[in-house]
């Protein structure tokens, strides 16, 4: 048995249950055998769930058309992408250029969530050896894989698909099992890496068990505007196909593991509570479980382009790259997300510690820059943040309504705007205080980034600089009831103080060290309500699941859920 051996594409199952492989005919010469690997034992698909703009959406192929329901998108043509996040520098230069030309108007009627569905068209990208583990596109894209960004979820996708289902090799010499090599990273890797002391390695025996069960690799994408209780629907009408999927051709599958980044946790949460018997156990990455004061800070002001833990020239770029395409001002951001529930639950919660909005002024001093006072802090202990987002006088409002339809869709009439304002509030006010609150399905580990490298928003704080001589006196009160007259350049807001004071507030920079979007106190909110919590470093939030230490860890997480099945 010497002869050289080809991996072949992984088989595909047969309606009868049946695995088939395709192989092609050689000349006789050609003595290479083909090896195809067949799966034994229960199915556990794992699903992939993404974080918001991780999917790749369009607009609606078959849109709905009558007198109360109209689904076309008035700026695409009927399934022309809406969505997609770049992959390449290339295309990330491309898609810079596009957004730039796009005003808050075009934004709001490209971006229209009643008119969007799921795009599963969106690239797929293969590792160099894909071939030698018999991973291809053909075999990918029917597990929705190309619902999601490749360039988020593409390594981890195929690292897990490559590796889950291949634990052990035969040595040919000594006739005896081996663990792979990606097996043994997994075992021996530094529990600081996972931001534990120590950890209870997996053994060998752990590894059998493992390997008693095939892993089919999922991706499941959402409208990441609608409402994360309406996406929970489409999770778990997938883990529902899925299972049928494998029963039907004869396999024993009846739980899934769920994989989550980021906003894809609430997704799976709301799901996992409805059917917790379907899901074996759950992984969450980098999840705003209390939500983010940084969406705060991208709807009032626009998403910001600095920090000061970015100071390289391309460190720099790629931040003014993504705040472009985004929206780099509150005219772009509020006319895509005031009236968008999804977004509006990544505002901070009712279990996220108060007060986190803060207001004070600089006030100036000989021979130094001044001091800083204190002059407002909101919500209150006793208050729920939501009456906070639904106060659209204030000039620290975080929506304008006046910015929220600039296309029209809501019409000129007066209230309609404000009225699908407070519709999608009320969605994110109930998804938090009613639906999800502080459940976990009772197999869940979670890991979060506190990394200095990654400055991030734990508070806002809107800060202006007090002139000498202003015979204004400032007190919380006169500062609460400040008259809004503009917005200055950089995002911050223009205040009459009693009709005779003005003064420019301005937000200032991140103030904690976070992955650049989910601070600590919201990445820790599942402590002591999941079976471990990891605190991590040397990633941000976008790249969680490029980062090698995280790959490892999700793939020990996964092989431990396997002990419980």
């Amino acid at each position: 048995m010497s002869e050289p051996t080809r991996r072949m594409p992984n088989p595909t199952i047969t309606p009868e249950g049946h695995w088939e492989g395709t192989i092609v005919f050689t000349p006789e010469a050609m003595n290479t055998r083909a090896l195809f690997m067949l799966p034994k034992g229960d199915v556990v698909p794992v699903i992939l769930v993404p974080g918001i703009m991780g999917t790749n959406l369009r607009a609606k192929r078959n849109p709905i058309v009558n007198r109360k329901r109209d689904e076309r998108n008035n700026a695409l043509l009927p399934g022309e992408a809406a969505w997609r996040a770049p992959n390449t520098v290339k295309e990330k230069v491309n898609e810079v250029r596009t957004w730039q030309k796009r005003k808050a108007r075009i934004r709001q009627q490209i971006l229209d969530r009643e008119t969007l569905e799921v795009d599963e068209t969106g690239e797929i990208i293969l590792p160099p050896d894909a071939g030698e583990h018999g991973l291809t596109e053909a075999t990918s894209r029917p597990q929705g894989w190309g619902e999601v960004h490749a360039d988020s979820y593409g390594q981890l996708l195929a690292q897990l698909e490559c590796h889950l289902n291949q634990t052990f090799d035969f040595n040919d010499y000594t006739k005896e099992r081996e663990i792979r090599r990606r097996w043994k990273e997994v075992m021996h890797c530094d529990p600081a890496q996972w931001g534990v002391r120590s950890i209870p390695p997996l053994t060998e025996d752990e590894l059998v068990k493992h390997a008693r069960n095939y892993y089919p690799v999922y991706a499941c994408g959402y409208n990441w505007l609608d409402s994360n209780w309406e996406s929970s629907k489409r999770l778990e009408q997938r883990i529902l196909d899925i299972l049928k999927f494998w029963t039907d051709r004869r396999e024993k599958c009846k739980q899934v593991i769920l994989v989550t980044h980021s906003m894809g946790g609430l997704v799976a949460r709301a799901c996992a509570k409805r059917i917790p018997d379907k899901i074996a156990g759950i992984i969450h990455g980098v999840m705003p479980a209390l939500g983010a004061p940084a969406a705060y800070r991208r709807i009032a002001c626009g998403t910001e382009s600095t920090s000061p833990s970015r100071t390289s020239t391309l460190d720099k770029q790629a931040m003014e790259g993504f705040a472009t395409i985004a929206g780099p001002t509150t005219e772009d951001t509020t006319a895509v997300l005031a009236t968008a529930p999804g977004p509006l639950e990544l505002l901070p919660n009712q279990l996220y510690p108060k007060p986190w909005l803060h207001v004070g002024v600089v006030t100036p001093a000989h021979g130094n820059q001044g001091s800083y006072r204190s002059i407002l802090s909101l919500p209150p202990a006793d208050e729920t943040p939501y009456a906070l987002y639904a106060d659209w006088t204030s000039w620290y409002r975080v929506i304008n309504p006046a910015l929220a339809d600039p296309a029209g869709k809501y019409g000129r009439a007066k209230g309609t705007v404000e009225t699908a304002i407070r519709d999608a509030l009320d969605s994110a006010q109930r998804f938090h205080m009613l639906y999800v609150r502080d459940f976990y399905h009772p197999n869940t580990y979670a890991f979060y980034c506190t990394d200095s490298a990654n400055m991030t928003f734990g508070e806002v704080r809107w800060t202006a600089r007090e002139q000498h001589g202003s015979g204004t006196v400032l007190t919380p009160a006169n500062v609460k009831q400040a008259q809004f007259f503009g917005h200055t350049a950089t995002g911050g807001r223009k205040v009459m103080i009693e009709g005779a004071t003005e003064l420019h507030f301005e937000p200032e920079e991140q103030d904690i060290a976070g992955d650049g979007t989910v601070p600590p106190q919201s990445g820790a909110g599942p402590g002591g309500k999941v079976k471990q919590l990891f605190e991590t470093r040397g990633y941000d939030h976008q790249g969680a699941y490029n980062h090698k230490s995280m790959q490892l860890l999700t793939q020990y997480l996964i092989a431990k859920i396997a002990q419980e099945l």
